[in-house]
């Protein structure tokens, strides 16, 4: 059997992976309730869809060129301590920018970032591809490390991007909804990195994991410029108010550092920020080492099918902890965030316990599937919906840089503290070596518990009415 029809074989072997991803969408589409009293026209949502759809995709294919350097390192092209400091590089950067990209967001609109992101993490990921095509000798976090400190820089353009355009096309009770999407989106670019670039790095020269990506954020530059809009109106549709902390604001834009000034004095901003850096820390930990954990402790000779599709798995937790999150903050909760990611991290606690409790089973991986369900929950209600609403629609660029930088900065930390605290060589077969994984995260688990209780009842007040309360 010749190399394509192994690749054919292969990619057969994803139908059912892809079954899963299908009904999980549906599930998405048809279980989450609109706003009876929110009003938009049939062209108007079609247009939405049309607005958000590229822009999500793009951002999809920015998360496979981001976690496909987990996958080419399964390939032996460094150990997990350089992966944990190539890492870190990148995530700092990344927690960084948000100084920078967050108010250049604001200024210059999403639609101009979105490309600048896509377009930048290509050249990066193709600089990394040309590395390895050079047959590069010696230690690669030296040249990873400066090329995917750059893509991280462009990276960092993303969410705020998405977050900045969305917050002038979606109501404040639709966010929730939004929230389910931005969840879904992380996780179709997850799928997309690990289940596909296993495909490419089974079949393929290990610099193809970059390559591939690369190409797809290019064609996505293109697809963005032709058809993301920032507001409704320039799409050649009506604009609204969605009713968030920019609501009745009309004053010219205030200057970067007063902004910022506001956003470090808003103790509601500063707890959802330190909830993320939790999220981030936790969710790096899962989804990063869980990849690594399924494959290394499986059975000599034999492949489960979490192994194989781990992607797979990782999109569905995506969607299922999206559509929870989205519709209990709604529908339940009245558009209050805090209760929906509280009870959330109630669930990342008792994954990561009975994670412990049967880490010698086959029952581990999935264990820790609930616990990345539930961590993805929670970042795309704080970072992808809480942002909009308590940074207003103005300053959504500063407030998801501001929440997302902490987010990788928890990333980064763990990836040093994993990176070399996990297991190598023999002992990474034995499940018993790795209970100082979910010990590891408990603590972070613990402190975004009881951060989330006390955002319990925030809500985003309108300029308008905080202008009329300090004037009586």
């Amino acid at each position: 059997m010749d190399k394509s029809q192994l690749i054919l074989e292969r990619m057969l072997q994803e139908i059912p992976a892809l079954g899963l991803l299908l009904v999980a969408v549906v599930l998405l589409f048809w279980r989450i309730p609109k706003p009876k009293d929110i009003n938009h026209s049939m062209a108007f949502r079609r247009r939405r869809i049309l607005n958000w759809l590229p822009l999500g995709l793009t951002y999809a294919f920015l998360y496979m060129g981001r976690y496909n350097i987990n996958v080419a390192k399964t390939t032996g092209i460094m150990t997990k301590a350089e992966l944990g400091e190539i890492t870190v590089i990148g995530t700092t950067v990344y927690a960084l920018s948000f100084l920078i990209n967050g108010p250049l967001t604001d200024k210059y609109g999403g639609r101009l970032t979105i490309k600048l992101a896509a377009i930048g993490s290509a050249a990066a990921n193709l600089g990394m591809a040309f590395v390895l095509m050079s047959d590069y000798e010696g230690s690669l976090v030296g040249p990873f490390g400066a090329l995917y400190g750059v893509n991280m820089y462009f990276q960092s353009f993303g969410a705020v991007s998405i977050v900045k355009v969305n917050s002038s096309w979606f109501h404040i009770r639709e966010r929730g909804t939004f929230g389910a999407m931005f969840g879904v989106l992380i996780s179709l670019g997850i799928y997309l990195a690990y289940d596909w670039g296993a495909i490419i790095v089974g079949f393929l020269p290990v610099h193809y994991a970059f390559m591939i990506p690369a190409i797809f954020l290019a064609i996505f530059f293109v697809i963005d410029h032709l058809m993301v809009y920032d507001t409704p109106a320039q799409a050649g549709q009506v604009d609204f108010d969605p009713e968030d902390a920019s609501s009745g604001d009309d004053w010219p834009r205030l200057p970067v550092f007063e902004v910022a000034r506001k956003m470090f004095t808003n103790p509601v901003i500063l707890t959802i920020a330190f909830i993320e850096m939790c999220s981030g820390f936790i969710r790096g930990a899962v989804m990063k080492w869980g990849y690594f954990f399924v494959n290394e402790t499986a059975v000599e000779g034999t492949k489960p099918f979490i192994t194989q599709h781990w992607g797979a798995f990782l999109f569905c937790a995506g969607v299922l902890g999206g559509v929870f999150a989205g519709v209990v903050s709604d529908k339940v909760f009245h558009s209050r965030r805090g209760p929906t990611a509280g009870i959330l991290y109630g669930g990342i606690i008792a994954a990561a316990i009975a994670t412990l409790a049967f880490i010698t089973t086959p029952f581990a991986g999935y264990l820790v599937v609930l616990a990345i369900l539930a961590v993805i929950g929670v970042h795309g209600m704080l970072a992808g919906t809480a942002s909009m609403d308590f940074g207003g629609r103005k300053n959504a660029g500063l407030a998801v840089g501001l929440i997302d930088g902490m987010v990788y900065l928890g990333f980064g930390l763990q990836s040093v503290l994993l990176g070399y605290w996990l297991p190598t060589g023999e002992a990474q077969a034995d499940p018993e070596n790795w209970r100082i994984w979910m010990y590891t995260i408990m603590p972070a688990a613990i402190i975004g518990f009881f951060l989330c209780l006390r955002i319990w009842n925030a809500k985003p007040v309108k300029k308008s009415e905080e202008t009329a309360g300090s004037k009586a």
